[in-house]
């Protein structure tokens, strides 16, 4: 049975909500997977808008490059130099996709969210978590992978007197597997507190401009300051795509070569 359900955006807090748009019920199985959701439709919307720009850049085979063919290849160029710099070596060139991959991904969502009634993909701790620890597993398999036990020797920093080992082993151990929550928490906790601060801030601007004519043209003053704060929002959103790529980054660094 398909159940189609009626969503209505009442509020910007609404952007923190994953909504059922399509919905599958039966009597016998539970098809609450199968439900297409405000999460689904954004995760499309974002990767059509990556591959839309992919599109854009090819250049009609011009020699010449478009306006998008050049921000694509400054994106592109900057991530390849981090990713060079952080992994060095001869293994980064296997890296960069991964690292470019999540950039990409996370620049656009992050930009989309900032579009007034929109839904924040990265502000959901559980997507975003579920992302680093991925990442964390995959980082921590690899070191194994390549050193066998010795990839343990990360956890003793090199010069440590023998007394003091356990106790810098545990906590190297605690902020090892710290990271595999911490990559995420600080992207979704800059994302929630970032549109929860415009939220307010609009919500008092609003109130204070509606009390009277004069209120709603001293309101102006105040409103270009939370102009302000929006452009330093839409910085925010595309720095925390790089700090997730730099961190990765790190990551993988300290599972390839064990510093």
């Amino acid at each position: 049975m398909l159940n189609l359900l009626n969503t209505y955006i009442n509020s910007p807090l609404d952007q923190f909500e994953i909504r059922v748009f399509l919905g599958f019920v039966s009597p016998f199985f539970d098809l609450s997977c199968l439900s297409f959701t405000t999460f689904t439709l954004y995760v499309l919307i974002v990767l059509v808008t990556i591959l839309g720009l992919n599109l854009l850049t090819d250049n009609n085979n011009k020699i010449v490059g478009s306006r998008w063919f050049v921000s694509q290849e400054a994106m592109y160029d900057t991530i390849l130099n981090m990713v060079k710099g952080q992994i060095g070596g001869k293994f980064w060139g296997y890296y960069f996709p991964l690292v470019y991959t999540f950039f990409i991904f996370i620049f656009t969502a992050n930009l989309i969210s900032m579009i007034p009634y929109s839904f924040a993909l990265s502000a959901h701790l559980v997507f975003v978590v579920s992302l680093s620890t991925v990442i964390w597993l995959g980082v921590t398999i690899l070191g194994l992978y390549r050193h066998g036990w010795v990839f343990f020797s990360l956890f003793v920093p090199a010069g440590t007197p023998l007394p003091l080992v356990p106790l810098l082993v545990l906590i190297e151990l605690l902020s090892y597997f710290a990271r595999a929550i911490s990559l995420g928490l600080r992207l979704s906790a800059n994302t929630i507190a970032g549109h929860l601060l415009m939220i307010i801030l609009g919500g008092l601007l609003l109130t204070f401009m509606s009390i009277s004519y004069i209120y709603f043209i001293f309101g102006f003053i105040p409103l270009i300051g939370i102009l302000a704060i929006v452009c330093l929002e839409f910085a925010i959103a595309m720095i925390q795509s790089y700090v997730w790529a730099i961190l990765t980054s790190s990551y993988l660094k300290d599972a390839l070569y064990l510093h």
